[in-house]
């Protein structure tokens, strides 16, 4: 029988994903670096199955898994911390799947390692969160309601409480620092174009009299998107920063001229890893429960007429980030995916049922 084992169990996503996991009847391996941390959760959830593995030993991590298992990853930022767990699971033939929401380790799963999987037949499931379901979720609803004239996507995101750090986890701050010193991209023309984070700034209609800016990021949408639409021509993922996001453009183009300077990434890194740590927890309980999400997808035609637009709105970020991962889990232990390689939601679990799944996590359609 297939098992799904938590990578990274006692951090602030892991704990939660384990928890929705057992709340949801499975019973996950418990997998991280401290043993002793890793009993007492173990022992509060019913008696589970511990492992001890630390990215710095490989081997370990690769331990962890065998064939048709699942590997489920939040040990971040993954750009730094990642790729044990993605070579493990392409060793064994599991299947992947991580909670990121940082660009060049998007970029990375579906390019260099997404052909290995496919070979393989291995699913790797990346950025399999709040950052960036529902915009797949709600890109792909839209396309499908905006028929063949569809020829861009345009998706955002509103952060809760406005983007505030007591809002957001330890790991999220070290993701997003680590990510301002890396390129982003988007879809152009029929490919993957690189270019820098907030690189465009754009108004979205949120609600019926809300209006907000938002600055361009690398989303998975950009891979995902294009595979239920060949024909799509620009996919475009924006995080809602209100105000702050005209200031955020100019410091990225600041910040992409000086990463220009040899030696000026690697120092900026090391001074950003001593500034933000990233294992010191999140919002509790009740901050979560008086915190919600929503997010926004737009299909235009080639003159940028407006054909559909679908929006979600639901539960707290991180609530929605360890349900969706546990629904995800469980699916695919089940036999539940539809493909091998590096896939994006819609293709993993196909729209029906990744709305399904996404609803029974806390976010649905809105009209």
């Amino acid at each position: 029988m297939s098992e799904i084992v938590v990578f990274g169990a006692t951090g602030y996503t892991g704990e939660l994903t384990a928890r929705a996991l057992v709340a949801r009847g499975a019973g996950p391996v418990l997998a991280g670096r401290s043993p002793k941390r890793l009993a007492a959760l173990a022992a509060e959830l019913g008696g589970l199955q511990t492992r001890v593995a630390d990215v710095a030993d490989p081997a370990s991590v690769a331990a962890l898994v065998g064939r048709g298992d699942v590997l489920l990853s939040t040990v971040g930022p993954f750009a730094r911390w990642g790729a044990p767990a993605v070579e493990a699971s392409l060793a064994a033939g599991a299947h992947y799947i991580d909670s990121t929401g940082e660009g060049v380790f998007i970029r990375r799963v579906f390019e260099e390692w997404g052909p290995r999987a496919a070979a393989g037949e291995s699913a790797l499931i990346t950025a399999f969160g709040y950052d960036f379901v529902p915009g797949n979720l709600a890109g792909g609803l839209a396309l499908r309601d905006a028929g063949p004239e569809a020829s861009s996507v345009e998706v955002c995101y509103l952060p809760p409480g406005g983007g505030r750090l007591n809002e957001v986890s330890g790991g999220t701050r070290a993701s997003a620092a680590g990510a301002m010193l890396e390129p982003a991209f988007c879809w152009r023309g029929g490919r993957i174009v690189t270019e820098r984070g907030a690189a465009r700034v754009k108004h979205f209609n949120v609600r019926p009299g809300e209006q907000t800016a938002g600055f361009s990021l690398a989303g998975s949408e950009a891979f995902a998107l294009p595979r239920l639409n060949p024909d799509l021509q620009a996919v475009d993922v924006y995080l809602a920063a209100g105000k702050a996001s005209r200031p955020l453009a100019v410091f990225s183009a600041g910040l992409s001229a000086v990463t220009k300077v040899p030696g000026a990434r690697s120092l900026l890194r090391g001074l950003m890893d001593r500034a933000v740590r990233g294992s010191t927890g999140g919002p509790d309980a009740d901050s979560r429960a008086n915190s919600s999400s929503f997010v926004l997808a737009g299909v235009y035609d080639a003159a940028g007429g407006l054909l559909s637009e679908v929006r979600l709105e639901g539960v707290n970020v991180y609530t929605f980030t360890a349900e969706i991962l546990a629904w995800g889990a469980m699916t695919a232990a089940a036999g539940g995916l539809q493909g091998a390689g590096a896939l994006g939601p819609v293709d993993a679990y196909g729209l029906d049922a990744l709305q399904e799944g996404a609803a029974g996590a806390g976010m649905t359609v809105i009209d």
